[in-house]
């Protein structure tokens, strides 16, 4: 191997619908000569994951889903997970992406070699794997958190998180307990109750959640959504205005519209006494004392009403300890239970696990270590001075609040650009400039002081858009417009364009989209080689 033909052009960590659009971006640049890695037996990421009872998408389907690939077999205005992961499957046949997945294969760290201008990443195997340029598309709800409650290591009945469901286990009749109150937990919580002969929900801290105006999606109106691309996208955009003003805007403008906050907060408290007419005191158990927004937003119809059950209980004491099969609150009260089920969410932006390995760039700078001393930080979200032809897809203030899928185009185009941009120079290294960086990240922290996230208005809520270091770094302060318009049109003079000396000019197109070329080094026995062309 020579010092400037490395074993791809790119490597993309992570086969989620990160992975999968940032291979989509490739495509369509015409780079090929690429391979997506990931650690699980299949693609999908979070929703090959999570498969949990009642999962599906919180925001409507039809902004959960790239603007250029309607679903199709999508039956609801909110997608059940299973049919999300489908939508994985579609995207990834669509354009011929399975010839270049790597399963079953972890990335555990790689480093910048300056001398080659190249990455070299390790993995699980063994092996070693060489690229010009890496992209890191895990997403931010993928490390799970365990509970740290003393005496949960010794519990004698059945553990599970949600993110690690076991579908052997037959929960009918047992005595289920559920610790957390979160996205997750409002959409299982409900499905629980139906099979378990007690349900004990210890709450923590109660969650906003509005009614879900789910319905089937009429095999017509379905037909002309996928069929009829401008009105798809002008229904698409509708939402995404009305995501942006409506749950965006007001967490970004807080400072400029405090009343309105204010206002919601009560009309919410309000909605749930309504919900709950019969017991005014659950319903004051269950209302929040933080605003609506301050933690994602989520939606049921069902899940406050579960709570009026003869058999499920809402417990608002602390957990003290488990012993056994009980669960011990602060009250002294002991709760016998069979099953404990952790709804407690992922580790978002954390030391240690954002990136989930170690990467070292210019000077042996590694990226987590660089982030936990100087707080979380990178251009548009993309890119970050000293890594060079590094790029992620859901980094630091890379997310406008609504739809995953919608930032993934935004930062997965970026990164496509400056791929293109430097392979159009015959550049072998692109790094974004400390200046523009710096200039992104002063006014994501000027901004963010003055979201509704760093107010008074979210005290105590613990929500996972502030990270551990104070700062709101998993969230954008922006619209998603300006995440869109900031992506799409960055400056290249943002960016340092430099080449290897000797180096050889890259292609104009990249391999030949259907051949294994040096993909065949990886493949083997890890995954078989379904060699499609795009569009296949």
């Amino acid at each position: 191997m020579s010092a400037t033909a490395p074993d791809f052009d790119v490597v993309v960590i992570g086969a989620g619908f990160g992975g999968i659009g940032m291979g989509v971006e490739l495509r369509r640049a015409g780079i090929h000569n690429f391979v997506i890695v990931d650690k699980n037996s299949d693609i999908g990421g979070t929703w090959h994951a999570n498969t949990y009872p009642g999962v599906a998408v919180d925001i409507p389907s039809i902004y959960y889903s790239f603007s250029y690939e309607p679903p199709k077999t999508w039956s609801r205005m909110f997608a059940p997970g299973a049919e999300v992961k489908a939508y994985a499957d579609q995207v990834v046949d669509a354009y011929g992406l399975r010839s270049r997945i790597l399963l079953n294969t972890r990335v555990v760290g790689g480093e910048w070699d300056e001398a080659n201008h190249l990455w070299r990443g390790r993995l699980d195997t063994g092996q070693e794997v060489t690229a010009r340029f890496v992209v890191g598309a895990v997403g931010g709800l993928e490390i799970p958190r365990l509970p740290d409650i003393d005496g949960i290591d010794g519990f004698t009945g059945k553990v599970v998180h949600t993110a690690q469901w076991d579908h052997d286990y037959d929960y009918r009749g047992k005595r289920i307990a559920v610790i957390g109150t979160g996205a997750t937990a409002l959409q299982l919580i409900p499905e629980l109750a139906d099979v378990a002969g007690s349900l004990t929900v210890f709450q923590r801290r109660p969650i906003w959640v509005a009614p879900k105006p789910d319905f089937p999606i009429p095999a017509l109106a379905k037909d002309v959504l996928v069929n009829i691309g401008p009105l798809r996208r002008a229904i698409r955009a509708a939402v995404t205005l009305g995501i942006d003003f409506g749950i965006s805007g007001v967490g970004v403008f807080h400072s400029r519209i405090p009343g309105l906050v204010k206002l919601a907060q009560r009309g919410g408290g309000l909605m749930y006494r309504a919900w709950l007419p019969g017991d005014q005191e659950l319903a004051r158990q269950l209302t929040p004392d933080y605003a609506p927004g301050c933690k994602r937003p989520s939606v049921s119809n069902r899940y406050l009403r579960t709570f009026t059950r003869p058999h499920v209980e809402l417990v608002t004491a602390a957990i003290d300890k488990i012993t056994g099969t009980d669960v011990v609150t602060a009250d002294g009260r002991a709760h016998e239970v069979d099953v404990l089920v952790c709804a407690t969410g992922f580790r978002v932006m954390e030391k240690g696990y954002a990136p989930p390995y170690p990467l070292r760039g210019r000077d042996g700078l590694e990226l987590g270590e660089f982030w936990d001393r100087n707080r979380y930080q990178a251009y548009q979200g993309v890119s970050v001075p000293k890594f060079p032809n590094l790029f992620t897809i859901t980094g630091p203030y890379g997310f406008a609040a609504g739809s995953y899928i919608a930032m993934i185009e935004c930062t997965a185009r970026h990164a496509a650009r400056a791929i293109t941009e430097a392979r159009r120079r015959g550049a072998t290294a692109v790094e974004i400039k400390q200046e523009p960086h710096d200039a992104y990240f002063r006014k994501c922290l000027r901004r963010g002081s003055q979201t509704m996230w760093l107010s008074d208005a979210c005290a105590g809520s613990n929500t996972y858009y502030v990270n551990y270091q104070g700062d709101p770094a998993p969230i954008r302060p922006s619209t998603h417009f300006e995440m869109w318009w900031g992506n799409k049109h960055f400056p290249f003079r943002h960016y340092t364009f430099s080449r290897l000396p000797g180096a050889a000019d890259a292609p104009a197109s990249g391999d030949d989209p259907g051949a294994p070329g040096r993909h065949a080094l990886l493949v083997g026995a890890h995954h078989p080689a379904d060699l499609d062309p795009p569009g296949q």
